[in-house]
């Protein structure tokens, strides 16, 4: 197959483009590639909302831009910062016009919220599934659009660069990639002059998380094999208010909002702890309120702590948080009068492949954004619901790049993928047991807080799965667990990789051992 702009990833980032693109130039093909269903993304997930400046009698953008270099630690890039908050109406207005609905105050005007390291409010929402809602219209519009191809089921295997050429050069190329029909279990050769990586994030590398299943890092695996940059992997965002229960797998998320709104952290015993840690109590950003309470639960022995709601006016919230009322309601949890059991889960990676403002990467021909690019937004720490910002804003500066840079027809001669002398696994058994291994090897030697000893001893058991899951890789046919589970030992690699290589605690990142 032959298309113009290669996709790879159906978030909010990946859609963003490809309605641009599509609406610009409705002579060229376009190809949405994603693995799940065609809604399955972190978006979809997304509670919160997206962080703009609306109001400019009580804020301004050299608030949001403060706010996000306080929660960054020092390690934003300024430029980045100001260009993504100042385009941030903009982008809104745009999404509004493509049909994205979102709560209104009762003076019709949007309804803002405020969430753990705002100084204002100014999170734009649609009750507590904002992403869900941003999702829904992108794929209405989507779907509106002749020449856009929307291929669900079909997992980016590889990209194609030199090396499946079997050419050596130091200036790479992508060629597009090889991806996997789900459904026939054939791998097709998908050719393009441009290849997008909006693959989301890497949630899954831990288990316990936030994210859906499909958060495998996919995307930030494929630029490394590939040889792009990547940076900054060491950052992986925690959020403190995941739903605690029994069950292994993707944890409720209880959005930060629900602090915004007044909730108060306790440890079983009724301590409100958070004004010990921090003059901004629970509305701290996520990597102080992750850490604290990741300090108490060490403390106590207990395996939770909880969020009390039963002070706040139950009506409101259940207009506010429908979901999350309901979820708890499932979990035999009346908010009216119980606490809510809650444990810090992975939540979000603020590194990942490098781009620059137009979100080019190292690799010619490849373009990246969402939460798989290292743009410099974030630094140390993302500030919530700048993520769902980010990614309409270099959505639009791929968009406006391509506009101004034609890229060339690519001629090449692809070769096919080749699985000769590989045979079907005859134990699944193995796949699973070295997924179980990792995730808690990423969970218990490299979590919120780590140390040198840890990560190191980390490396050595991650050789071992590395090792045997490339023995794997190499004699078996393709499927997507397989795959999934070696990106995920590559994303691990990188983290574990660059975290030791940082010698200073910054934001999210916690080392015992640095000064």
């Amino acid at each position: 197959m032959k298309t113009q702009l290669l996709i790879i990833g159906s978030g909010v980032a990946g859609l963003t483009l490809a309605v641009k693109h599509a609406e610009a130039f409705p002579e060229k093909q376009i190809t949405i590639v994603t693995k799940g269903n065609e809604d399955e993304s972190n978006t979809k997930y997304a509670q919160g909302g997206v962080a703009v400046v609306l109001d400019e009698k009580t804020d301004s953008f050299q608030k949001h831009i403060q706010d996000t270099l306080i929660a960054g630690d020092g390690l934003c890039d300024i430029d980045v910062v100001n260009m993504v908050i100042t385009e941030g109406p903009k982008r809104l207005k745009e999404l509004m016009a493509w049909g994205a609905q979102f709560d209104l105050d009762q003076t019709g005007n949007l309804d803002l919220g405020k969430e753990g390291g705002h100084s204002q409010f100014r999170v734009v929402h649609h009750k507590d599934i904002t992403g869900y809602e941003i999702e829904r219209a992108l794929l209405a519009r989507v779907h509106q659009l002749k020449n856009i191809s929307l291929l669900p089921h079909h997992f980016a295997i590889d990209l194609i660069t030199e090396h499946q050429l079997k050419q050596v050069s130091e200036n790479i190329s992508c060629y597009g990639a090889y991806v996997l029909n789900q459904k026939t279990g054939k791998v097709l050769t998908l050719q393009s002059n441009c290849t997008v990586l909006a693959a989301g994030g890497i949630g899954k590398v831990y288990g316990h998380t936030t994210n859906p299943a499909i958060a495998t890092g996919d995307g930030i695996a494929m630029a490394y094999r590939a040889k792009a940059r990547i940076k900054d992997m060491e950052f992986v965002q925690f959020h403190p208010t995941a739903l605690y229960t029994n069950q292994e797998g993707s944890a409720f998320l209880i959005s930060e909002a629900v602090r915004g709104f007044g909730a108060y952290l306790r440890t079983k015993d009724g301590t409100r702890f958070m004004p010990n840690y921090d003059k901004r109590a629970e509305l701290a950003s996520r990597d102080i309120v992750s850490q604290s309470i990741d300090t108490e639960l060490k403390k106590s022995g207990d395996p939770c702590v909880f969020l009390d709601c039963t002070h706040l006016d139950l009506k409101s919230f259940r207009d506010h948080f429908p979901n999350i009322y309901k979820t708890c309601l499932e979990h035999h949890i009346d908010i009216s009068k119980d606490w809510i059991p809650v444990v810090p889960a992975s939540h979000y990676l603020c590194g990942g492949i490098v781009v620059d403002s137009h979100g080019k990467t190292s690799i010619n021909n490849l373009f990246a954004c969402g939460e798989c690019t290292r743009t410099g937004l974030h630094g140390a720490n993302r500030l919530a619901s700048n993520s769902l910002l980010e990614a309409l804003v270099y959505a639009h500066n791929i968009y406006k790049y391509l506009c101004k840079h034609e890229v060339l027809d690519i001629q090449k001669f692809l070769p096919d993928w080749n699985d000769e002398g590989t045979s079907m696994p005859k134990e699944h058994v193995l796949i699973k047991h070295n997924l179980k291994e990792l995730q808690a090897l990423m969970r218990d030697y490299v979590g919120i807080v780590r140390s040198n000893d840890r990560l190191n001893k980390a490396i050595t058991h991650l050789d071992m799965i590395y090792n045997e899951v490339e023995e794997l890789y190499k004699t078996s046919k393709i499927s997507t667990t397989l795959c999934e589970l070696r990106n995920m030992v590559n994303v691990a690699h990188l983290i574990i990789g660059q975290s030791l290589n940082r010698k200073e605690n910054k934001g999210g990142y916690f080392n015992v051992d640095n000064t």
